[in-house]
């Protein structure tokens, strides 16, 4: 069993940058693939980047290439979303999780396993 805990949400201006942390307990997050997905107020919850186990691999939501970039420290058992040039747009609660199944990365919900309690991210204009 895998326990997340994400952190390094907050307020930001527009054209700011936050980096979050999903760090890991329980067991070492290095062999699992991880995602982080987000949820924006009366929406559904979505992808938002996957980094494969060992982090030579990452994929990213077409509409945040660019801007976002997700990395991982397995030594600190740590992934990590960092976020530059914030939009009104990127508010919401940002969860991350480890799959136990994907064998490389995964972009769908049903693939991942293991979730964080989320951090709020709220970006004013």
């Amino acid at each position: 069993q895998v326990q997340l805990v994400e952190s390094g949400g907050g307020l930001v201006q527009a054209g700011g940058s936050l980096r979050l942390s999903c760090a890991a307990s329980g067991r070492t997050l290095s062999t699992y693939p991880v995602g982080w997905f987000r949820q924006a107020p009366g929406k559904e919850r979505v992808f938002v980047a996957a980094i494969s186990w060992s982090g030579a691999s990452t994929y990213y939501a077409d509409s945040l290439k660019g801007r976002f970039t997700i990395s991982r420290d397995n030594a600190k058992n740590t992934v990590y979303l960092q976020m530059n040039n914030l939009k009104p747009e990127d508010t919401a609660v940002y969860y991350c999780s480890a799959s136990n199944t994907a064998q490389a990365m995964a972009v769908r919900e049903y693939e991942y396993d293991y979730w964080g309690q989320g951090t709020q991210v709220t970006v004013s204009s």
